[in-house]
């Protein structure tokens, strides 16, 4: 049989409770430091294992959060992962991942898997605009937090890139550079990011006096490079004459290179491209990809403090939910440049 915090209270010398106290992350600080230390070294010495479930039975906590992305195989999201692991484990929680393929019957599942698991609150990377699941839970009070979007429709608080400076900062340097027709590769409508990014593209352009039928966009129906293939070639066959392309994502912009390959077409030479995100790899592409650079991990970070403080302290139902906004940076490499002089996409 397993050591006991009374054996525990023994070795060290103290009483039951504050063992307990001492070796609980949520109470330790009513525990002097010297006295925590001498039952946590009591504790090692005795090979003590925590009783986890009794813990959560007499706490009504499971010191465990979920987190629901998308699609895991997107390299934007480890990074997000990894920022709310690091948070939680700070703060003595677990976190549960989920994968949702981007299903709305599967996120519905892996919601109620996560829920019956007794997560303490969610982190939804998922979410689509009036995300029904998300209002669920909203109406059941469990603690929620979206990550990489915002929502003010949810009224659930979200961490997010400023997506309207970040396509404000794109559009900017294509048009320095000369371009005046700049299309548009736009994320799935139905997810705040896209709609967010394409309002704000049809805004910066309009802003800049540029002709929208020589600003054509194209919707792609995921964040996926086979999409990005697919619109590029949509684009090129059904409004050709634009010099730049900015893609609502770095995948988007990665199939726009495939395509640009495929029709024998050079980048910048004959179309610049700009993405969005600032995945790790893009900076090893051929060319390298200009983009706009989102904190990852800090978004990730974010939503679990967010998450975490929520559940210290939880909001009143008629509050306005907390948002933040991070700001976002342009990386610019080698898939842009300069326009050439009456210069337009050949038509191949």
């Amino acid at each position: 049989m397993g050591a006991t915090l009374r054996d525990i209270a023994r070795m060290a010398g103290v009483h039951p409770g504050t063992a307990s106290r001492a070796m609980n992350p949520d109470m330790e600080h009513l525990v002097n430091e010297a006295t925590a230390r001498r039952v946590r070294h009591a504790a090692e010495q005795l090979g003590y294992v925590p009783n986890s479930l009794a813990r959560s039975l007499k706490t009504s906590r499971t010191q465990s959060l979920g987190a629901l992305v998308p699609d895991i195989a997107n390299p934007l999201f480890p990074p997000i992962l990894r920022g709310i692991e690091d948070v939680a484990a700070e703060a003595g929680f677990n976190v549960l991942i989920a994968n949702t393929d981007d299903d709305p019957e599967r996120e519905r599942r892996q919601v109620a898997s996560l829920r019956a698991r007794q997560v303490d609150g969610l982190i939804l990377a998922s979410a689509r605009r009036a995300d029904p699941v998300v209002l669920a839970l909203v109406a059941a009070g469990v603690p929620v937090v979206l990550v990489n979007r915002v929502e003010p429709v949810l009224c659930v608080p979200g961490v997010a890139g400023d997506d309207t400076d970040g396509i404000r900062q794109a559009v900017a340097h294509l048009h320095a550079l000369g371009h005046r027709r700049i299309a548009h590769l736009a994320g799935p409508a139905g997810t705040p990011t896209g709609a967010a990014r394409l309002d704000a593209f049809r805004r910066e352009t309009a802003a800049l006096g540029l002709d929208a039928a020589g600003c054509p966009v194209a919707l792609a129906a995921s964040y996926r490079t086979e999409e990005g293939a697919r619109c590029t070639a949509e684009l090129l066959d059904s409004a050709p004459g634009f010099t730049a392309l900015l893609a609502a994502n770095d995948l988007l912009a990665l199939g726009c290179f495939e395509t640009l390959a495929a029709r024998g077409l050079r980048c910048p030479e004959d179309l610049s491209v700009v993405g969005f995100n600032d995945m790790p790899f893009v900076d090893r592409l051929t060319p390298s990809l200009t983009t706009v650079r989102v904190p990852q991990y800090d978004c990730g970070a974010q939503a679990a403090r967010l998450l975490l403080s929520r559940l210290s302290a939880p909001v009143p139902a008629d509050e306005t939910a907390e948002s933040v906004l991070l700001p976002l940076s342009l990386v610019v490499r080698r898939s842009t440049g300069p326009v050439r002089a009456g210069e337009a996409v050949p038509a191949r």
